[in-house]
Formats: C-alpha cells, structure tokens, sequence
C-alpha cells in the first residue's frame, strides 16, 4: 500500500539550469577587441572606425599564395585587400598611415598591396620603422609621402625563387619579367633613378651568401627611396596637412552640385 501511495506522492521539480551571469561592464567590447586584434591585427576595422587616420600595419612576413608555418610571424594579404577597400570607401576615414617592420615575403602578394596603396585617393603615408626590407620595399614607396626611422633598414636584393625550380630559358626569363616590375614600380613610386636601384640591387660583397645592399635611414633618403627621416609624430602631422590640403573648402561641394 505504501508503494501505490509513493507513486502519488509529489516529485521534486526539475532543476532548470543556472542562468550564466552578465557579462561585466566592458567584458564583451573587450572580447571584440581581442579577436579583433588576433584576426586583423589591429583593433578597429575602417567600416567602425571613428577616427580620420586609419593605421594599416605590415609586421613580419607578408604571406601570399602559400601559408607560412605558425611559428612565423605574418602579415595575410587578405586580410589587408578587404582593409584597403573599406578605407577607400568609408568617408570618415581621410588617410592611411601605414606603418612596416617587415622582411619581405611573396613578391606577387607584396605588389598588390603597394598597388592597392599607390591607387587609394585619399592621402597616404608610410612610415620604416625596424626594416622594410625586400618586397617592402615597394609597399614602402607606395605612398604619397614616405618616412623612415634613422636606425631602420631596407635591404634591396634581386627576387629569389625557393622549391623546385624547372632549369630552363623560361624560368630565367620569368624572373627577369617579375623583377622589371618590382623596379619600375618602385621607380615610379620615388626619386630613385633606375640606374641607382639596379645596382644597388646587384652589388657584391656586402650581404653574406647574396647579392644586394641593405640600407639604414639616412641612405634611403640619400638615394631617392624615402623621402624623409622621422618618426610616428612627424610621419602622423605630415598626414594631418595633407588631410587639410584634401579638404574641400566650404562651398566648393555646392559650387560643384
């Protein structure tokens, strides 16, 4: 009798999981930022961005068509491509500073970026700080104005292949082909004559186990790379008159319309 009595007997009431706390005051825009900065390197996106410069950092090695291992430190091109399109089109950013500690890297990835750079119409600077060495060369001189740190570098060498490399007439001519574009754009993007930068570029007896010259601060400005030496103040008021100067001037906008 007890048994059948049991079976009516109230049963305890489910135990409903614990609701998970709030987050605390500023937890979830500090999370943002954290994944931000892992996945772009940097901790706003130019849609977001409240301010007229937009940073744009290349540290370490600029990956391209290949992913590098994860012990290296990288810059993705695409992350960058999608970066330089939103700062193009967002009207609250006036400028891009762009700021390079790099050895170099894929030479195809690296001239797209400076490509990119060189087409923006909004001003541009870029600022040498560590090294700008190899295939940042051209990202460095893709700017509108360019500045260099006295004690950073740049090493300019010819353009290397790794792996397997196929021995014939066409491999050779290939990298001549690949190598005439890395010199007329950074011909074009500076004061460098063509002459200057070729030999640079093949002299002997300075790199050990290769060919080039490696650079420092007040030499790229003697040579016609960079245009000037300084720092993170002078490379950010620099970018700030040339924001001024790209300003319309009230009423021209009416004037136009």
């Amino acid at each position: 009798m007890r048994e059948q009595m049991n079976e009516f007997e109230p049963q305890p009431m489910p135990q409903t999981p614990e609701k998970a706390p709030d987050p605390a005051p500023g937890q979830e825009p500090r999370k943002a930022i954290t994944e931000m900065i892992q996945q772009f390197g940097q901790t706003n996106v130019p849609t977001m961005s409240e301010n007229s410069i937009f940073c744009l950092p290349i540290i370490g090695q600029i990956e391209g068509h290949l992913q590098l291992p994860p012990q290296n430190k990288t810059t993705k091109y695409e992350h960058l491509i999608p970066q330089l399109v939103a700062a193009e089109q967002n009207p609250n950013v006036e400028g891009v500073l762009l700021i390079l500690n790099t050895v170099g890297g894929d030479v195809e990835a690296g001239l797209a970026i400076a490509e990119m750079i060189a087409s923006i119409s909004k001003p541009t600077v870029s600022l040498v700080l560590g090294g700008g060495h190899s295939i940042g060369v051209p990202i460095a001189v893709s700017t509108d104005y360019s500045f260099i740190a006295e004690t950073a570098t740049m090493t300019i060498h010819p353009v290397r292949l790794t792996g397997l490399v196929i021995g014939v007439a066409e491999s050779f001519e290939y990298m001549e082909k690949m190598q005439d574009r890395v010199v007329k754009f950074v011909v074009n993007h500076s004061k460098v004559g063509e002459e200057q930068f070729r030999s640079l570029m093949l002299k002997v007896g300075e790199l050990s186990r290769d060919v080039g010259t490696n650079v420092v601060g007040t030499k790229a400005v003697e040579y016609g790379l960079i245009d000037e030496v300084g720092g993170l103040g002078q490379a950010i008021a620099e970018l700030r008159k040339r924001i001024e100067a790209n300003r319309p001037v009230e009423g021209q906008e009416q004037v136009i319309q």
